[in-house]
């Protein structure tokens, strides 16, 4: 299985990112036309991590989403379903704590990280609202969740041109740079299904969270939802 359905079993979209795994980084750099490096910078702010701190970075892949809060001195568990990128992350970063989990069950104690993200990850669970139920439970009382995910465009003509991008122009740049194109019109198809960011608001409301709101940025292509336990 090279190329995950929108259903979404776990072992199928883990099987494609294993096989994407060791040039993840440079096609996700490449496809989002150097956009990428700069989100990454605001789910940073917006995280905010301190020293001493504890940081759950869910879908961390390889890590490289996870190194902004380790140079602000917090205590950052990179955890992944995918066995493929854990591996590729363990060896770039051999320090870090990579723990392999199922972000609809994972393997933490209840109220133990001050700060819970992540980026580009929500969409590939199995089950939405049951990610941001176990994100709540592992974290402290007023603690935080920043989820970075690929949403709509607010405005209607660029949103147009973004999409005929996803679906036509993505496949063939993926077939350039990617070891398995197929993953990423899976990906491209995943983000014309997510919910927009006010419907993603009202299901982090409804798994508890307080204080819910979120920023565009690059004009809706991504949306940081943020909330308080």
């Amino acid at each position: 299985m090279t190329r995950a359905s929108l259903d979404k079993q776990p072992h199928e979209v883990a099987s494609m990112f294993d096989d994407v795994a060791e040039k993840y980084d440079l096609t996700n750099d490449v496809l989002s036309l150097g956009q990428a490096r700069l989100w990454r910078k605001e789910v940073a702010k917006a995280v905010d991590a301190r020293p001493a701190q504890k940081v759950l970075d869910l879908a961390a892949g390889t890590a490289t989403s996870s190194q902004p809060f380790v140079r602000a001195g917090a205590y950052v568990v990179p955890c992944d379903f995918s066995l493929g990128m854990l591996r590729v992350g363990k060896k770039r970063h051999p320090w870090m704590p990579f723990t392999a989990g199922d972000g609809t069950k994972l393997p933490f104690k209840d109220d133990s990280f001050d700060a819970v993200t992540i980026s580009f990850g929500l969409r590939n669970i199995q089950d939405t609202d049951q990610a941001l139920r176990e994100l709540y439970r592992v974290t402290k009382p007023g603690g935080r969740v920043v989820i970075c995910e690929f949403s709509h465009p607010t405005w209607a003509p660029f949103r147009t041109v973004y999409t005929e991008y996803l679906m036509r122009a993505l496949p063939p740049v993926a077939r350039a740079v990617s070891s398995n194109p197929d993953a990423y019109v899976y990906l491209a198809e995943s983000i014309r299904a997510w919910p927009t960011q006010p419907e993603l608001a009202a299901r982090l409301q409804g798994a508890g969270w307080r204080n819910v709101a979120w920023r565009d940025l690059t004009g809706g292509i991504v949306a940081l939802h943020r909330g308080t336990k």
